[in-house]
């Protein structure tokens, strides 16, 4: 099976500074990966090089094999890789729905004439995209508060909101960044069973960065650990858990069991 991701050999300065330095990355069809590390190791500069933000100073990026280096964010979105943020990016002014609605509009057909005739097409199309933006905020369990104003949502459920944003563009991939920061320890085993949930009903791929190593070692089955901009070591989450290297690196003495 030939991966849906691959990232060879990617390497970025931001001035003077190497931020990442040959970085690989190999995703296939339905896989969940962990990449982990200590704060500045430079994940979530990785997460921003693959979907668009920055343009890598060396190597390649190619998604079902076309090189989508150096695209716009948004023709990335379109092609297939959705993203949460570190720093929720939610319209604070904006209802939960009209968040959800807005993110189908990438893949509307009708076209101004369909929009300013209001087209049969149009009217559809409207129709599907309420519908499916109100089956996503169920399964992510905010539909509750679908009219509500997203500022004024528990933090736990404005991260609920912006993956369901996310998985409204219809990503091949989805790439969560610190999906738990911020939840209490029950939120934490409450996205667990949502993150599950919409790699079965979807069957997305999934690559993450967490710093919670309950929620990486129970979810993921590849995990890349990332320090100064380099994978240290990578493997199962059994190999990661008991890596000495790792363990100095990233995971103190404690045990991660």
């Amino acid at each position: 099976m030939s991966a849906l991701l691959n990232v060879k050999d990617m390497t970025h300065y931001f001035g003077g500074l190497r931020a990442v330095n040959n970085y690989n990355l190999n995703i296939e069809p339905k896989q969940i990966t962990g990449l982990i590390g200590p704060n500045g190791a430079g994940k979530t500069t990785i997460f921003n090089l693959i979907t668009g933000v920055y343009t890598p100073t060396k190597g390649n990026i190619h998604l079902q094999g076309e090189n989508i280096k150096g695209l716009d964010t948004n023709k990335i979105a379109a092609k297939g890789l959705g993203r949460t943020f570190q720093n929720l990016a939610l319209w604070r002014h904006m209802n939960v729905l009209d968040h959800i609605k807005m993110a189908h509009y990438s893949q509307l057909t009708y076209g101004l004439f369909g929009s300013f005739f209001n087209t049969p097409a149009c009217r559809r199309q409207e129709s599907e995209i309420r519908e499916n933006a109100y089956r996503l905020l169920e399964l992510f369990g905010v539909d509750q508060f679908a009219d509500q104003l997203v500022g004024n949502l528990p933090y736990g459920a404005q991260r609920r909101v912006e993956m369901a944003r996310a998985m409204a563009t219809n990503p091949k991939i989805l790439f969560l960044d610190e999906p738990t920061a911020g939840m209490t320890p029950d939120e934490l085993v409450q996205m667990i069973k949502i993150i599950r949930q919409v790699h079965e009903t979807f069957g997305v791929a999934i690559f993450l960065i967490e710093h919670r190593m309950k929620f990486v070692m129970e979810l993921c089955e590849f995990i890349q650990t990332l320090v100064f901009g380099e994978i240290i070591a990578e493997g199962p989450p059994e190999e990661i858990q008991n890596n000495p290297e790792v363990i100095e690196a990233y995971l103190g003495k404690e045990d991660v069991t």
